[in-house]
């Protein structure tokens, strides 16, 4: 059976021979067949004030996790068996009882699929919606992040809504996804300009000396201090109307950037771990996944529109060695209590119902268990064709199930989601209008929500 999405014209259109370039034209006239207007207008537009995203960096298992196969062969199926869920008919891998507990909070997407089986292209994929605009290279130096490359979706929202009040648009922690020479691309605003990257945390939430000093003043220094400093620089780098923006200008916006930082307080007090309780800290593990998200939900406390929590480096999930080991040993424990204690905070203070929370990777394995040259412990290599995420508040229908995949979730039989869907719902449910657009360096302008919003999420 072929799958589902290569038949449909959306998918085509996005996996076939018109390529980079093609992608990055700007459309004709939206049609219900080519754009997100038809679908933009459901009960999830504006729901959400924030967004929590939990990137799982490296490629998560679907098998292992969201979508098992046990009546698969052994050479497919894998060495964990299902467990049923609080959702009668649902199950999902054993290691993760918690969730299992709680998934009627949960909506599970089986179905996401797209066409890059790279980490580096999947996760421009992943956070941007759209290929690389450029030709990249056979090496995965050509691959690396580029300021010609589509802004995050975060970074893209911060253009369109610029805010002075001290709470930035975006966060990411606790880490950058780099390594060695490589930086992943999708991580920051690309062409729109530094100026509305994502912030970025560098720094382990679990440890005791965890503090964010770019955030406090330096011994000495008070608030009428600054304010004077402040008022000198905007005298100095104030320029007639319609000049060019000079060095000085720039530095002058990152200050003010700075100055409404450090004189509203909220994002200096959540960046403050300490100050929760050590059974809470507890409750979400004390290991950098549960303190990255018990971080993060401080900060959607503070007000952050989008957070995004990468657990783990580049290929944390990337588990082509010794994939039930690792998943066992360490990562779907750590995930498990921390992702039961998130969702039970934020329902308990009434967050959940404007906190999107999305968990999902770059794509997910290969249904087929292989071993690599040179190892013995097997695993499972990259596989974008088909994988699954998890999608919880703002009006989404927890308990449900979206999409199926074949025998051996290898392909959708029912229809699939693509990274562009994803981030179009995301930014459907923080209000974004479906019409509005950016416009790249060559002045061609670009739907910012280039994908359907996945409407079975609010409608079942």
């Amino acid at each position: 059976m072929k799958p589902y999405y290569a038949l449909d014209r959306r998918g085509v259109l996005r996996i076939g021979a018109a390529g980079v370039l093609g992608m990055m034209a700007p459309r004709g006239p939206v049609s219900a067949a080519q754009g997100p207007a038809s679908d933009a207008t459901i009960a999830g537009k504006g729901r959400a004030k924030s967004i929590l995203f939990v990137l799982l960096s490296g490629g998560p298992s679907q098998l292992d996790m969201w979508d098992p196969k046990p009546e698969a062969p052994t050479e497919v199926r894998g060495e964990f068996s299902p467990t049923s869920t609080a959702v009668a008919g649902v199950a999902i891998c054993e290691h993760m009882p918690r969730l299992a507990q709680q998934l009627g909070k949960w909506a599970i997407v089986r179905t996401l699929a797209h066409a890059e089986h790279n980490h580096l292209l999947a996760t421009h994929v992943a956070l941007t919606g759209r290929p690389t605009p450029i030709p990249r290279g056979g090496s995965d130096l050509d691959r690396v992040e580029s300021r010609s490359d589509f802004p995050n979706f975060a970074a893209a929202l911060d253009f369109i809504r610029p805010r002075g009040d001290g709470i930035p648009n975006a966060v990411s922690l606790p880490n950058y996804l780099i390594e060695g020479p490589l930086t992943w691309p999708g991580q920051h605003a690309g062409f729109l300009g530094a100026k509305h990257d994502p912030w970025q945390i560098q720094g382990d939430p679990n440890d005791v000396n965890f503090r964010m000093d770019a955030l406090s003043m330096r011994e000495g220094m008070s608030l009428e201090r600054i304010r004077a400093r402040r008022e000198l620089l905007g005298r100095l780098s104030r320029q007639p109307v319609g000049t060019p923006a000079t060095p000085l200008r720039s530095f002058h916006d990152q200050q003010t950037i700075a100055f409404n930082v450090l004189t509203s307080g909220k994002v200096v007090e959540a960046f403050d771990i300490h100050r929760e309780s050590d059974a809470v800290r507890d409750r979400y593990g004390r290991n950098k996944f549960g303190q990255s998200l018990l971080l993060s939900r401080r900060l959607v406390e503070a007000g952050v529109p989008i957070v995004q929590a990468t657990m783990g480096i580049v290929q944390t999930w990337d588990t082509h060695t010794d994939n039930w080991g690792r998943l066992k040993g360490t990562l779907l424990p750590q995930l498990d209590t921390g992702l039961d204690a998130l969702l039970a905070d934020l329902q308990s203070s009434g967050l959940l119902d404007q906190t999107m929370v999305v968990v999902m990777g770059e794509f997910g394995r290969t249904p087929k268990i292989s071993t690599l040259p040179g190892q013995t412990v097997p695993g499972r290599d990259h596989w974008a064709h088909a994988y699954s995420g998890l999608f919880a508040g703002a009006g989404v229908l927890g308990g449900q199930v979206l999409g199926q995949t074949d025998s051996q979730a290898a392909y959708p039989i029912t229809r699939a989601w693509s990274p562009a869907d994803v981030l179009t719902t995301m930014l459907n449910g923080l209000g974004v209008d479906d019409g509005v657009t950016i416009a790249d360096p060559l002045k061609r302008h670009h739907y910012l929500m280039n994908g359907s919003v996945i409407s079975p999420l609010y409608t079942g």
